[in-house]
């Protein structure tokens, strides 16, 4: 069932069940009272990641206060995407575009990956979190990601599952079609890795060809900007072995 993109649409930590009630944060008293000016019995849709989807009706209680009571379920909860994204991180302002287009596209987990070229740093990752719960909340998005500390490239690797899959975006790579190469790959637990503006050192080209469990692919006759990169790997995956099919 697709989202109704004519409701507001609000992230809450609380369980969410039939008659429900909730009351919001002072930053999300402000954006429906002052922003949106809503008024009392005012229909919004709330979500937590776990409960699904419900219409909820405004109250007021006092002047500063907005309580949420839920009244029907418009969505169930889906499944959280199986699709891992590792990444390298960026400058701050092009790592929260990187992060919300990771979770417009269907990530169901955000890990950042120090590499030996890295230029960003993580410094908050409540600040990662936010940007998805934003991206999640306008792209009527009900499994929200979550967002997990750095790993080392080299650490990642040493204790990865290898069950699941990593497709590496080699930029080195002399072929220019990843259609045929993802075509190839069997797993459906998937993860995607992009590295960093400088790219991946050789050693860690060499490593990562060199495990089992990788695959690496071309992205293009062009050389590509790291959070362009992403998107361009997340829609290849998504249409060659992911959930567009």
């Amino acid at each position: 069932m697709r989202a109704n993109f004519r409701m507001q649409r609000l992230f809450i930590e609380a369980p969410l069940g039939a008659d429900a009630r909730h009351e919001v944060t002072p930053e999300q008293f402000n954006y429906l009272a002052n922003v949106l000016r809503m008024d009392e019995g005012s229909d919004v849709l709330v979500f937590n990641g776990r409960d699904g989807e419900w219409r909820a009706k405004i109250t007021f209680p006092s002047r500063k206060k907005i309580q949420l009571h839920a009244v029907e379920q418009t969505r169930p909860q889906p499944p959280t995407p199986g699709l891992h994204y590792l990444f390298a991180p960026l400058k701050v302002g092009r790592l929260d575009y990187l992060v919300q287009k990771a979770v417009e596209m269907g990530a169901g987990l955000l890990q950042p990956v120090m590499t030996q070229h890295v230029q960003g740093k993580i410094t908050n990752l409540d600040r990662l979190q936010a940007n998805v719960v934003e991206a999640a909340e306008q792209c009527g998005i009900l499994s929200v990601p979550e967002v997990v500390a750095p790993k080392r490239l080299s650490d990642l690797l040493d204790s990865w599952p290898t069950e699941r899959r990593i497709i590496f975006c080699d930029e080195g790579d002399e072929g220019q079609n990843p259609l045929p190469i993802l075509s190839r790959i069997e797993e459906t637990q998937l993860a995607l890795l992009v590295g960093p503006e400088g790219g991946f050192s050789e050693e860690e080209r060499q490593r990562l060809r060199a495990l089992p469990f990788v695959t690496a692919i071309p992205l293009g006759p062009r050389i590509l900007r790291a959070d362009t990169a992403a998107v361009a790997a997340l829609a290849v995956i998504q249409a060659a072995i992911g959930d567009w099919r």
